[in-house]
């Protein structure tokens, strides 16, 4: 026992040994760097003197490392950049241990000489575009003009630099959005200062924002989480816009001379003495253009076929009144949301090191700013602040989440984030989250956007699931008696169904009160998830035959032996089946099912079953049973579809699966499942009613279309780098024949050499990229031909679809049934669905509005005509 417990020792040691063999030390200019990233880890106002004396003593002095450090600090830690400020002004002062400075060989100030070369790390993200880094830096230089280190009018002529992307011909949105932030935010911060200097009119840049403002307004009607379908400029309630947030802060500022500015951000520099040496002139800037590339590839518009990511203005959501979060639109609640929103940003590769921070974020604030913490000393609130932290941050998070038609980040972050938020402090994160909830939850009825209720059924299930799904459903008893159309309906089957995938039907019964477990309440299926085996039961109808081709399939028998198989029971049931039951798809269903009743053990039994059988699916998608002509038939693929629909009816997240498996091993088209989306996909859960247009088939059509477009994509790219290396290649031979030529002097004049003929691999590539671009084309006139035929067909106008989107109708929304909300549902997921695929509907405008809206009356008055052209209008860039 002895030795064996030496021997553990003795193995102890090496190891330890081993590892410090191995460790890594800093260098002087690497620790230094770090001291400055961490800057205020107990008390920032402290060590700032601190920090500033060790910079000093650094030797030998390096400036570079220095200023890489700020730049880390500034564009990772933008909390801490009025701090910053204050330790590169401190850096400004003579050493007070040199008393004699006058002999230096540099009669630059420390600070100067940090300013200078930190100026050079802003041109390079200029350079780049790093848009994120740009603005943060921004911030920095607007303190630093506060501080009175940068001149007020070489500043100002840097925000004018970004005013002038507004004005800009065919400047997308983001670039404008971006750029008119950095110009917005940028005079906030220095505004005091500025503004003073007789040579500068903020005016400029404020008008200059408020005309792109006005410039964008009707492109703000199709993504406002609170949907008005009636009027022109519908009112905006419960949500703020980003850019008219930042407008408005900026108004209220110049009306006072940003006075306020000193009241609602940290100035820790304010106190220090005037500096003698003259300020320093920031550069003259240019904003770079946005990259495009071409690649040669052109749509029906004749225009480049590269598609370029749409970017809609930005609405947040608002969850609270002003006195429990401040409101963005003041000068104080911009800057208090713009800096959450940063952190979030920032640390989305850390989520646990973002909820740290994000509680400790009135450290960096005001004192007074926020309620202080259960247990912390008590402070003497600001009048009109004194907010509640938790309820900011939750407030600002799902705000990210709602965004339309996308997050910048995907949903789960933002979930995980909240849950450990509430992990570290869960008494008061908790109830601002339920408080959320609830809010979220009475928005409902005021018209919450489709997708925004469908992420926000995503979160609440999550979040139920990572904290035992403890909720307070008896609150929501009540609303039973609403129309099973009700969005508040809808939403709470959404969520319970997303909360049996994350765990068990019986666990999830149990947790829901007496009156919603009942089957006609319509909140709880009636069974739970799993296969339906259609030809289980020796009672129904082709028992037999089923059983036949399932036992074939258990024992693996060949593709070629079950078409065989099937064969022979077409002639039998032939014989034996009334005149009108259609026997090819009966025996693609038993087919079909049997297949999937072989995969439904687990993911992996599904994806061998699907392999082993290709040739099966391919023989029964070709319309033909025994046929293996490898033809084509509409009929038969939708056979198909319907079969999978059927067999995982009680778990739709399966279908799901099964059609983009369908769809990857092209068994069936994404036309086919947008076509089965309009045609089969919409079914109630209240007597199989059929509805228009609901959340499964917006799922179901989203990966559709995802699949055409995500094709096109890869093709394009393929197409373009075989493009680029038979470029390259041709550049290679010409320049050595060249040189050849060169070399012999008494050469003859040659020829110019002729381009090469396409290479047969890009001769491929270009026949699967027009085959794949009129698949994409095809899916989505299909899916804009199928909205048409819901809602502004000619043979509907001036009907329900019409009848809803008046601002009489939504008024009288208490007494509206069934069919009116599934009408306005619809209207919903068509906006969705203009918003969200916008760059694609662009590059074929022309096709698909011939192809389709020449079905809506031109010359009709119906509401409903005109407001699918207005959306139509919206999301492809012309007139409305």
């Amino acid at each position: 026992m002895s030795y064996g417990h030496r021997r553990k020792q003795y193995r102890g040691a090496d190891e330890y040994d081993n590892d410090r063999r191995r460790e890594v030390y800093d260098t002087p200019e690497q620790k230094l760097r770090k001291s400055i990233i961490n800057l205020g880890e107990v008390d920032p106002v402290q060590e700032l003197p601190r920090l500033a004396k060790q910079i000093r003593e650094q030797v030998p002095l390096s400036v570079p490392a220095i200023s890489e450090g700020f730049r880390i600090g500034v564009t990772e830690q933008p909390f801490k950049i009025p701090f910053y400020a204050a330790l590169l002004r401190l850096l400004y002062d003579p050493d007070p241990d040199t008393p004699d400075q006058s002999s230096s060989t540099d009669a630059s100030p420390l600070g100067r000489q940090i300013l200078e070369d930190y100026w050079k790390g802003f041109q390079a993200f200029l350079d780049k575009l790093a848009w994120r880094e740009i603005r943060l830096c921004i911030h920095f230089f607007a303190h630093l003009t506060v501080a009175k280190l940068i001149s007020p009018d070489s500043m100002f002529e840097v925000l004018k630099a970004f005013t002038a992307v507004l004005e800009e011909f065919g400047a997308s949105h983001g670039r404008a959005m971006k750029a008119a932030q950095c110009a917005a935010e940028g005079l906030m911060m220095s505004g005091s200062a500025i503004k003073q200097d007789p040579a500068t009119d903020v005016s400029q840049i404020i008008d200059a924002i408020s005309s792109y403002i006005d410039s964008v307004t009707v492109s703000k009607t199709l993504v406002q989480p609170i949907v008005r379908l009636y009027g022109e400029s519908p009112l905006v309630e419960h949500a703020d816009e980003l850019l008219d947030s930042a407008l408005a802060a900026l108004k209220v500022l110049n009306e006072s001379d940003f006075a306020q500015t000193a009241d609602n951000i940290p100035q820790p520099y304010a106190d220090f003495p005037a500096l003698p040496d003259e300020p320093f002139d920031l550069p003259s800037i240019l904003v770079p253009p946005e990259v495009i590339e071409l690649d040669g590839l052109t749509t029906d518009t004749g225009e480049d076929a590269q598609v370029k990511k749409e970017e809609w203005p930005q609405y947040f959501v608002r969850l609270f009144d002003a006195d429990i979060t401040p409101d963005p639109t003041t000068p104080v609640g911009y800057a208090l949301r713009s800096g959450i929103l940063d952190l979030i940003d920032i640390f989305e590769v850390n989520r646990k090191e973002c909820a740290r921070l994000l509680l400790e974020f009135p450290k960096w604030q005001l004192p007074g700013t926020f309620k202080p913490r259960p247990g912390a000393p008590p402070q003497e609130p600001l009048p009109g602040k004194d907010w509640q932290l938790e309820s900011t941050i939750i407030e600002a998070a799902l705000g990210s989440v709602f965004l339309l038609p996308e997050s910048a980040h995907k949903p789960v972050y933002y979930i995980a984030l909240i849950t450990e938020l509430c992990k570290l402090s869960p008494t008061t994160v908790g109830p601002a989250v339920g408080k959320s909830i609830r809010k979220l939850y009475s928005f409902l009825a005021d018209g919450l956007d489709v997708e925004v209720a469908h992420r926000f059924a995503d979160w609440f299930s999550v979040h139920m699931s990572n904290f035992g799904f403890q909720w307070v459903w008896r609150e929501w008893v009540p609303d039973i008696s609403l129309s099973i159309g009700h969005p508040k309906r809808a939403f709470m089957r959404r969520a319970i169904e997303f909360e049996i995938r994350l765990s068990y039907y019986d666990r999830i019964l149990k947790t829901l009160p007496e009156p919603m477990q009942a089957a006609d309440a319509y909140v709880m299926p009636e069974e739970g998830p799993g296969p339906d085996y259609e030809y289980d039961d020796p009672a129904k109808p082709y028992y037999e035959a089923a059983q036949s081709v399932l036992n074939l399939m258990r024992g693996r028998t060949k593709a070629e032996d079950v078409v065989s198989h099937l064969d022979s029971l077409k002639n039998t049931l032939s014989e034996t089946a009334d005149g009108d039951v259609n026997v090819n798809a009966v025996l693609r269903s038993i087919a079909v099912q049997s297949l999937l009743n072989i995969g439904s053990r687990s993911f992996s039994h599904f994806l061998n079953a699907i392999e082993r059988y290709l040739p099966l699916l391919r023989n029964l998608a070709s319309g033909s049973i025994a046929s293996n002509t490898g033809g084509s038939n509409v009929e038969a693929r939708m056979d198909i579809l319907d079969a999978v629909s059927s067999f995982w009816k009680r778990s739709k997240n399966m279908v799901v699966i099964v059609f983009d498996k369908l769809m990857q091993y092209q068994i069936v088209d994404p036309t086919d499942v947008v076509a089965w989306t309009f045609t089969h996909g919409g079914v109630h859960p209240a007597a199989g009613e059929k509805t228009t247009f609901n959340a499964f088939q917006w799922d179901v059509l989203k990966g559709a279309l995802d699949k055409a477009n995500g094709r096109v994509m890869i093709a394009r790219r393929k197409v373009t780098a075989l493009r680029k290396e038979e470029d390259d290649n041709a550049a290679r031979v010409k320049a050595s024949d060249s040189a050849t030529a060169s070399m012999e002097v008494d050469a003859e004049a040659k020829p110019a050499v002729m381009p090469a003929a396409e290479s047969p691999a890009l001769s491929t590539a270009l026949k699967a990229f027009t085959t794949l671009t009129r698949e994409q084309k095809a899916a989505l006139s299909r899916t804009l031909d199928g909205f048409v035929s819901y809602l502004a067909a000619e043979d509907r106008l001036s009907s329900l679809a019409g009848d809803v989107i008046t601002e009489k109708a939504w008024q009288n929304r208490a007494n509206w049934d069934q069919p009116e909300w599934n009408t306005w549902e619809t209207w919903c997921w068509y906006r969705h669905f203009s918003r969200t695929y916008s760059p694609y509907l662009r590059n074929y405008v022309n096709t698909l509005a011939d192809a389709a809206l020449t079905k809506v009356s031109s010359s009709s008055a119906d509401p409903a005509a005109d407001l699918f052209r207005k959306t139509w209008n919206i999301a492809t860039g012309q007139e409305v």
